[in-house]
């Protein structure tokens, strides 16, 4: 029997809505870490105040990329500057539509002259392959599932291991003996201990200093290990699955936007290539936000804060329809709303402490102009008192200090109206930039 395709999926289900519409649907969180280690408001407080471990070994989604025609494939389907790309560095790869809309992003780190390793959520490596075996390209792939979806089992073929917070440069002096070489934002040098060779990449998940070490699995507990041994002295905190999915509110990142795939004909034979239980038939929506147009839901690459990886000097898929979106000014733009907390105790926590919040829900961000935007992910961040959505709103609603009310609910989906109100209370909310997190936003790529 054949696997049903993504294609299938949607032609069962009605639509690409009926197919991803799952109201209530539990947020992703990351697989195998434990929830919580410290408790998630001392693992958030950890990156801010101390310095804190976060185990990124087991969700991310790796592929290898390898032959004479590697560089040369990724360029012709994805936005970023190549001719500039140095091995030993990564940059968030970013792969659109014809139509301009994003496909999603990862990080793409430079091996060798004609290898790259591509990680993250895999909608990007499934549009790489796609593209490389339908044109003939002289390259190889090697995949590695993340570790719930890896086939049998076992191990992944990396570890990586984050460390970051204010005082995650003198955890690092002590593991390693000394400062590790001035390394650029996004570049990776060299490192070994006890024998064991491996990476670090100075890249932190929400702004704040640190590196994340990358080496293969077989030396994994010793590094561990050693960063533990060493960190406890200075009150080191691993996060948890909670806590890890939330510094992203922070610093401004997005995560798994909706693929711009599901509508063009001429996608139809890599919907059909794609299959249904991936995480492009299988990442819900749901939220107060609500249409029965996928279209809807697809967002730029100028939305998500990406035009400046974008390098006119090539030429790739999507390069024309992203010149006519650059002179766009009705753009939606990406702010951080900053809940009001007696609204959140009151409509979340009934009154009280509402614990941890964590949503991917697309909620309606209104005005008195009506609605004006959307949320794309909502956190608690105990640093902050509060909780903070990262939203796309419309531009004369971006400056900080607007105030806006974010709709919260579930929307039944289809067979109600679009803009039912359905008598969801309102959390009402202050915009303020994304990132949100002041070094994200000002000093995080300083010397990139």
């Amino acid at each position: 029997m054949a696997t049903p395709s993504l294609q299938d999926g949607i032609d069962k289900a009605g639509s690409p809505i009926g197919l991803l519409w799952q109201p209530n649907a539990e947020p992703w969180t990351p697989e195998v870490v434990r929830r919580e280690y410290a408790g998630w408001r001392r693992e958030q407080a950890a990156w801010h105040e101390g310095v804190a471990l976060l185990n990124l070994s087991h969700h991310m989604y790796d592929m290898w990329i390898e032959g004479p025609d590697a560089t040369r494939v990724l360029a012709e389907h994805g936005t970023n500057d190549f001719e500039k790309f140095a091995i030993g560095q990564a940059k968030q790869y970013v792969p659109v539509t014809r139509d301009g809309k994003i496909v999603t992003d990862g990080i793409l780190a430079r091996h060798a002259e004609d290898k790259y390793l591509l990680s993250g959520i895999p909608a990007a490596q499934h549009w790489v392959q796609y593209h490389a075996e339908k044109g003939g390209y002289d390259v190889s792939f090697e995949t590695d599932p993340s570790s719930a979806f890896r086939p049998g089992g076992g191990d992944p073929k990396l570890f990586r291991y984050q460390l970051q917070g204010p005082l995650a440069l003198e955890l690092i002096e002590k593991v390693f003996g000394g400062p590790l070489p001035r390394t650029k934002f996004f570049h990776s040098t060299p490192v070994a201990l006890d024998g064991c060779s491996f990476a670090a990449l100075r890249h932190g998940m929400a702004g704040q200093a640190g590196y994340e070490f990358i080496g293969p699995w077989e030396h994994a507990a010793r590094v561990h290990d050693a960063f533990v041994e060493a960190g406890e002295p200075l009150g080191l905190v691993r996060v948890g699955a909670l806590a890890y999915a939330t510094p992203s509110v922070e610093s401004g990142w997005i995560p798994s936007p909706t693929p711009g795939i599901y509508t063009d004909p001429e996608l139809a034979e890599y919907r059909a290539w794609l299959p249904l239980f991936g995480i492009e038939g299988k990442r819900p929506l749901g939220g107060t936000f609500f249409s029965p147009d996928i279209e809807d839901y697809y967002v730029s690459p100028f939305e998500l804060g990406y035009g400046r990886l974008i390098h006119w000097g090539h030429d790739f898929l999507g390069r024309d329809a992203l010149l006519k979106a650059k002179e766009d000014e009705s753009l939606r733009r990406k702010v951080t709303l900053v809940f009001d907390p007696d609204d959140v105790r009151r409509v979340i926590g009934g009154g009280e402490d509402p614990g941890f919040v964590l949503s991917y829900a697309r909620d309606r961000v209104e005005t008195a102009a009506g609605t004006v935007g959307t949320t794309m992910q909502i956190a608690s961040i105990d640093p902050a008192g509060t909780v903070l959505a990262t939203a796309l709103v419309a531009p004369a609603h971006a400056a900080p200090g607007t105030r806006v009310e974010v709709v919260w609910g579930e929307h039944p989906g289809p067979g109600a109206a679009p803009g039912a109100d359905l008598d969801f209370p309102r959390i009402r909310a202050t915009v303020q930039p994304s990132p949100y997190d002041r070094h994200a936003r000002t000093e995080y790529r300083r010397d990139a």
